[in-house]
């Protein structure tokens, strides 16, 4: 019999942990559960979320992602709660199910247009990642075989994925009416054939909002809370996000980053002037003057 490793791993301030396992888990797909009720053929996962602080789980062949609630930091358990995934598997412990494995789950993908001509959204009826991704070009996709794969599409410049959905950019070479069918097809077959979107989780953080280990002031602080609550879900209906970048408290100037379908679309700078930053000034007198952006 097998004898398991885990070492759990997770960035400071991060509600998501990651836990490798080696050897590798005879687990084939991507598994996610939100609730003990859906975990009830997965043994290993209902173990869990017996913790009272387990919000989600994922398990797929090389790692179980742990999301958590906000009633502890993971450096607090992260340790124990590898033991105790070690203990488990070396006893021999159920992972899943006959029943599960064999399941096959139906995957539907459809496409929706935005607010950029030059960007389609593909949402599929499961989630694809547990925090946004953006990936400029073939060489950022070494983790991501999913967008990797896209990228041998000569007509993709770039991917976003985020959530249960993929904003892709596309070159002027080839219009949406030609190729939307081909690109849906193909993921919903990735997804259907159980192949990893994300092989791991991203080590390089490319703007000061994904670094939760960074200081911000108190000014900061309200900002990221007021993107968060009241813009990111407008523009994630949109297929993008905007992502805070820096603030300049002598010039009370914002800076942020469009990503996915918000780059370099027509209509960002009139949302960002009308919206935004509007928006900021109303909520935040006399510390916030203007809002400027650059693309992610």
């Amino acid at each position: 019999m097998n004898r398991y490793s885990v070492q759990g791993r997770c960035k400071k301030g991060n509600t998501l942990a990651q836990f490798s396992i080696d050897p590798p888990l005879a687990v084939e797909k991507t598994f996610h559960f939100k609730t003990i009720d859906e975990a009830k053929e997965a043994p290993l996962v209902q173990q869990l979320f017996y913790l009272p602080f387990v919000k989600s789980v994922s398990i797929q062949e090389g790692s179980i992602k742990i999301e958590r609630f906000n009633i502890l930091e993971w450096e607090d358990v992260l340790t124990e709660v590898a033991e105790q995934l070690q203990n488990y598997l070396n006893d021999g412990g159920e992972i899943l199910n006959g029943e599960l494995v064999s399941k096959q789950v139906p995957v539907t993908v459809y496409a929706e247009q935005t607010p950029n001509p030059a960007v389609m959204k593909f949402v599929a009826n499961k989630m694809l990642v547990d925090e946004l991704q953006e990936f400029k070009s073939i060489d950022d996709t070494k983790s991501a075989p999913l967008a990797q794969a896209l990228f041998h599409f000569s007509y993709v410049k770039e991917v976003f994925i985020d959530t249960n959905y993929i904003s892709i950019t596309k070159y002027e070479v080839a219009d949406w009416d030609s190729i939307t069918m081909e690109i849906r097809e193909f993921v919903r077959a990735h997804l259907a054939d159980g192949k990893a979107v994300i092989t791991q989780l991203a080590e390089k953080k490319q703007h000061s909002e994904k670094a939760p280990n960074i200081e911000r002031t108190p000014t900061e602080q309200q900002i990221v809370k007021i993107l968060d609550e009241y813009i990111k879900p407008a523009v994630a209906s949109d297929g993008g996000n905007i992502a805070f970048s820096q603030y300049d408290e002598a010039k009370k100037e914002v800076e942020v980053v469009l990503q996915g379908a918000c780059s370099g679309c027509p209509s960002s700078t009139f949302t960002l002037k009308n919206g935004i930053e509007n928006m900021l000034k109303e909520m935040m007198p006399g510390k916030v003057a203007t809002v400027s952006a650059i693309n992610g």
